[in-house]
C-alpha cells in the first residue's frame, strides 16, 4: 500500500487543508504535532517521506504559483503534483521528474485523454484525480459534470494511467473515515490502480483500503496528528 504524503502549498507555505474550504487553510505548523515549520523543503528534510503529492493552491485558484518550490521539493522525494492543468501546454510547467496530476476540477475529458497519450509517448504516465464535493464531481468540463464518478472510472479504464485518485474534498483534513460502499464499487469498476484522498483517519482505514484493492492513499492530517505513524510515509 502506497502511503503518499500530501503537501498543500499556498503562498509558499504548507497549509492544513480542511474540507476544501481554502479560505480557512492555516500554516501546517499551527496544527502539526510532528513539525514546527511550514516551509516545504525544511518540512521534507525533517520528515523525509518516500512519496509526495503536491497541490499548488495558488495555481488552482488563479493566484500565482509555487512552481519553484515544486522543483525543489522534487529533489527530495518522488513527487506528483496538481497544478490546475487546463491545457496541454501546462504539462511543460512541471519538471520532468514530477508526475502530472490531471484533476477534473480544471481538466476536460478531452484534455485528459490527449495529455495521457502525450505522456505515454514521452515514456511516462499521468495520474488523473476525480475531484468530488458533496457527492458530486467538481468539473469545469460540462461533459464531465454530467457523469457519475463510477462511470468516469470506467471511461478511464481505456487510458494507460499510473493511477486514479478519488479525491473527496469534503473529507480532506477531517479524518472522517471511509465511505466503504462507494469505495468498494469504485474498486470493482476501475482497472487502473486507485488511490484515495480524503478521510483516512488511522491505520485501520489503510488496511481496509488495501483489502478493497486500493493501491494507495494520500495522507497528511492523520500523520500530523499522530494517528498514522510517520514510518508509514517514510
Amino acid at each position: 500500500m502506497r502511503c503518499i504524503f500530501v503537501l498543500d502549498i499556498l503562498n509558499g507555505a504548507v497549509v492544513h487543508a480542511l474540507r476544501g474550504e481554502r479560505k480557512r487553510y492555516r500554516p501546517i505548523a499551527e496544527f502539526s504535532r510532528i513539525v514546527s515549520t511550514s516551509e516545504p523543503v525544511a518540512l521534507l528534510r525533517t520528515l523525509r517521506p518516500r512519496e509526495i503529492y503536491v497541490a499548488d493552491l495558488n495555481l488552482l485558484t488563479g493566484q500565482g504559483d509555487n512552481l519553484e518550490a515544486i522543483g525543489e521539493i522534487s529533489k527530495w522525494s518522488k513527487a506528483m503534483a496538481d497544478i490546475g492543468i487546463s491545457c496541454l501546454a501546462d504539462l511543460g510547467r512541471l519538471p520532468p521528474s514530477v508526475t502530472a496530476v490531471l484533476g477534473t476540477e480544471t481538466a476536460s475529458l478531452s484534455l485528459i485523454k490527449e495529455a495521457a497519450a502525450k505522456l505515454i509517448r514521452r515514456g511516462s504516465r499521468a495520474v488523473v484525480s476525480i475531484d468530488m464535493k458533496k457527492g458530486r464531481l467538481l468539473a469545469s468540463d460540462p461533459v464531465l459534470a454530467n457523469i457519475e464518478p463510477i462511470d468516469i472510472l470506467k471511461i478511464l479504464n481505456h487510458l494507460d494511467l499510473e493511477a486514479v485518485i478519488l479525491l473527496d474534498l469534503d473529507r480532506v483534513g477531517a479524518s472522517a473515515g471511509l465511505d466503504k460502499p462507494f469505495l468498494k464499487a469504485a474498486a470493482d469498476a476501475s482497472e487502473n490502480p486507485l488511490i484515495l484522498g480524503g478521510g483516512i483517519s488511522d491505520e485501520d482505514d489503510l488496511a481496509a483500503l488495501e483489502d478493497m484493492g486500493f493501491a494507495g492513499a494520500l495522507v497528511a492530517t492523520a500523520v500530523h496528528s499522530g494517528r498514522i505513524p510517520l514510518s508509514r510515509v517514510q
